[in-house]
């Protein structure tokens, strides 16, 4: 347990920091009266999303590998990191849409259909509590996966 201790610390941040972004979210109307501009700047959670994993990294190579790091051990590190994430993303997702902005289903699959992007039904279908746990869980480990596999590039020690 303390070889992953660093991806234990980072994984739990980075899923505050999502719980964090989703308070914004709401906090700025994406989830009710802006939510027409939701699907948009969602997408700047990459930001921070990637900021954490190159802190991790950094992390890891510097009060673990004293410093010195391979790509492998880099990409692994952040490998493990996803997992924890992956797996800790349902109760994330479950806090999200429970407590933070409960009406988001609602609204968004209101919006959806008076959009005429959706039916009622495949609105209902997409939106759902089950529906976004499958789809984040699924999306936290492909996003992990790849992040980790570009910011291992930069983090690896330049002679290896």
């Amino acid at each position: 347990m303390k070889n992953i201790s660093i991806e234990i610390k980072w994984a739990i941040i980075f899923v505050l920091m999502s719980l964090a972004w989703m308070i914004l979210e709401k906090s700025l109307g994406w989830h009710d009266e802006l939510i027409d501009q939701h699907a948009v700047f969602t997408n700047f959670f990459a930001i921070p999303a990637i900021m954490v994993f190159v802190f991790a990294l950094r992390d890891k190579k510097k009060n673990y590998y004293r410093g010195d790091i391979t790509y492998l051990q880099a990409f692994l590190s952040g490998l493990i990191i996803s997992v924890i994430i992956m797996v800790l993303t349902p109760f994330a997702q479950y806090i999200t849409l429970e407590y933070i902005t409960p009406d988001y289903f609602t609204n968004v699959i209101k919006y959806s259909v008076s959009s005429g992007e959706l039916s009622q039904q495949e609105a209902e279908d997409w939106f759902n509590l089950q529906s976004y746990i499958v789809q984040a869980t699924i999306g936290a480990l492909i996003m992990g996966v790849i992040t980790s596999a570009i910011v291992a590039i930069f983090i690896k020690s330049k002679k290896h």
